[in-house]
């Protein structure tokens, strides 16, 4: 059986989070109204529902010397789905954190951005020069 996540989040702005979303990342549009939205991203479930202004206390962490936001969310690819989105969204002006390779020549090693929403939610993608040693 295959599985996917489906994830719920408040957010500020349906039509920011819709242009974000479709119009940068790629992913593509479910239901929605004006109030909630579905994305389709890269088959798994991000519902945002309008909210009021909110606050998340995300304190960040230190991996490999690297500053990395504690609260964040992402998706795995392989490796030409991740080197294409990368490509592309490099080549915008949104707030993206630049690739860093983590791990190297370990078990787990990947590299990885993040890019914040309009939301300020931080997106994480992620390949594994292994797959198979992601849990590992």
């Amino acid at each position: 059986m295959s599985t996917t996540f489906h994830m719920s989040l408040p957010c500020l702005s349906i039509k920011a989070t819709k242009i974000f979303y479709i119009h940068n990342i790629g992913a593509t549009l479910g239901r929605n109204t004006e109030n909630w939205v579905d994305i389709n991203l890269f088959g798994n479930q991000l519902t945002f529902i309008k909210a009021e202004k909110f606050n998340f206390n995300s304190p960040n962490y230190v991996f490999e010397g690297k500053i990395l936001p504690s609260f964040h969310f992402g998706i795995v690819l392989d490796i030409n789905v991740w080197e294409a989105i990368y490509a592309k969204l490099r080549n915008k002006n949104l707030h993206l954190v630049e690739e860093n390779n983590f791990l190297k020549d370990k078990s787990g090693e990947h590299n990885s951005f993040f890019i914040k929403d309009p939301n300020d939610y931080m997106l994480e993608f992620k390949c594994f020069k292994n797959p198979e040693n992601m849990f590992t």
